[in-house]
């Protein structure tokens, strides 16, 4: 069994990322433990946000019509919570962090999440994640 990603996109988040990706150029994900952004993922443009040495990258989002690929990163202690999960950005209709980017389009991403199975989580374990400190 090939690796299981840990992040993916829904058809509604690829559309409007590749519209904010037309205004803003190369973007990122970072979705952190606070407890007022917490609950969403902030798109910033690529590079914007700096990482930190502890935060997890849990992959690179690949979006047709987006030449880069996306990284998502996530904070090391609300991976910890979240690390036996899979999930996937979605959209909705509403005010999002005042940082993100999707906020002034009158739409929010949102994280749904699915816990792994057994077989993928043992695949997993066995390949860790990236840091902050150890690189894209």
């Amino acid at each position: 069994m090939e690796i299981p990603t840990r992040v993916e996109l829904t058809p509604l988040a690829e559309d409007l990322l590749r519209k904010l990706y037309a205004i803003h150029g190369p973007l990122m994900f970072h979705q952190s433990g606070g407890c007022c952004d917490g609950s969403s993922p902030m798109c910033y443009p690529a590079g914007e946000f700096r990482v930190g040495g502890a935060d997890v990258k849990l992959g690179d989002l690949v979006v047709a019509d987006i030449p880069e690929p996306i990284g998502f990163w996530m904070s090391a202690t609300q991976f910890e919570y979240w690390k036996h999960t899979h999930l996937t950005v979605d959209v909705v209709d509403g005010r999002g962090g005042g940082f993100s980017l999707e906020s002034p389009e009158g739409k929010r991403f949102l994280i749904r999440s699915r816990l792994f199975t057994d077989e993928q989580w043992a695949i997993l374990e066995k390949h860790p994640v990236k840091t902050g400190a150890t690189g894209n």
